[in-house]
């Protein structure tokens, strides 16, 4: 049977949007594969990890007929990158192997029964469904998604929060050090929901999400259950346990009423930023900030005694504050965000700084000072 036949670019395209979760060595030598299930003209595609499930359906020729396996989802991607992107390709099963043809080329791949596949139990009681822009999602993750942690042992930190109330959409992200909050207002009233989205699951959205504009942008669906949420896009169908735990409390985190606020630049800061974090160790990322009325300045040292100094001019007034930071957390906010303003809120030089953007409450970012 000629389980499908299309070009090159087709398939390739509808392989990738499902093998990003797969990975190349597992205990379970099946969740290596991706799982074809042909039903009639139309073609199902689906691959797992056990905590995430991805499902694309795609009309990719072939015979009409009922026919499932399992096949090596890397291996096809790799060698399909390979050909030409307007060679035509199809794929045949042949007892317990699957082949590949491509121009005059033929690769036999070996298969794993289909029923061995590992499937995600979908919850029984997912919430009310509801829809926003692709974009929209896509950028609140960039937004925030930096500020994640990485394999913290405080597991709840490993992910998003997504809280959805209202009209509002909001996500946050902390690491202990910093704290990313971004915010869009929904079309449809939603019950309030509290989620704390996989790290994995994060990054595999922000690929997969279109940022395409416009009237007729898609849009991607969203549902969440106790343990699970699902989200609906482009065909796609995304499964993915959520992370168990007490998120900490952010409105806690967040500054109110600082004293002092300068607003300057986004490129300008950066720039002064990325010079002066040349000269910081590998191990002790810190500049200092002097912030005095009509100037900020941004330096830092190193073990081998080498200092650098920048200055930059600005509009400020307030108090004279000389603060540290880790100035990876600076670069990577400013990095994420597209505003030509940011607007600096300080206390003194013990307490949190507070980015925004002026005249936007959207977004808000937190960074715990250091010690230099």
């Amino acid at each position: 049977m000629i389980v499908l036949k299309a070009t090159q670019e087709k398939l390739l395209a509808v392989l990738q949007s499902v093998a990003g979760i797969v990975e190349r060595r597992h205990t379970l030598p099946i969740l290596a594969n991706v799982l074809i299930r042909k039903t009639g003209s139309s073609l199902q595609l689906t691959t797992s990890d056990l905590e995430i499930q991805i499902r694309t359906a795609a009309d990719l020729g072939g015979d009409e007929g009922s026919f499932t396996t399992t096949v090596g989802a890397r291996k096809l991607i790799d060698i399909l990158r390979t050909m030409p992107a307007e060679q035509t390709v199809s794929l045949e099963s042949s007892q317990s192997k699957l082949i590949l043809k491509g121009g005059k080329s033929k690769f036999t791949l070996q298969t794993l029964p289909a029923e061995d596949f590992p499937l995600v139990q979908e919850a029984a009681a997912f919430g009310p469904v509801f829809s926003v822009p692709q974009k929209t999602l896509k950028n609140l993750l960039s937004q925030v998604s930096f500020a994640m942690a990485v394999h913290d042992i405080r597991y709840y930190l490993n992910g998003i929060l997504f809280v959805a109330e209202g009209k509002q959409l909001s996500l946050v992200a902390t690491d202990g050090h910093r704290l990313a909050f971004a915010s869009a207002t929904l079309d449809v009233d939603v019950p309030k929901q509290e989620v704390i989205l996989p790290r994995k699951t994060v990054i595999e959205l922000q690929r997969l999400l279109s940022d395409v504009g416009g009237d007729n942008q898609p849009h991607i669906e969203m549902q969440f259950a106790n343990n699970q949420a699902k989200f609906s896009f482009g065909g796609m169908e995304f499964v993915t346990k959520l992370v168990e735990g007490k998120f900490p409390d952010y409105n806690r985190v967040i500054p109110r009423n600082h004293r002092n606020g300068v607003t300057l630049g986004r490129a300008p800061l950066l720039a002064s930023l990325q010079r002066t974090a040349i000269l910081t160790s590998d191990k002790f990322k810190g500049v200092r900030l002097n912030i005095d009325p009509g100037t900020l300045r941004v330096a830092s040292n190193n073990a081998e005694q080498e200092e650098a100094v920048d200055e930059l001019d600005i509009d400020y007034g307030g108090d004279s504050i000389e603060i540290g930071f880790n100035v990876t957390y600076l670069i990577d906010v400013l990095s994420n965000m597209g505003q030509e303003m940011v607007k600096l809120e300080l206390q003194d030089a013990n307490s949190s700084a507070l980015i925004t953007i002026p005249d936007d409450t959207a977004f808000k970012y937190v960074v715990m000072p250091m010690r230099i």
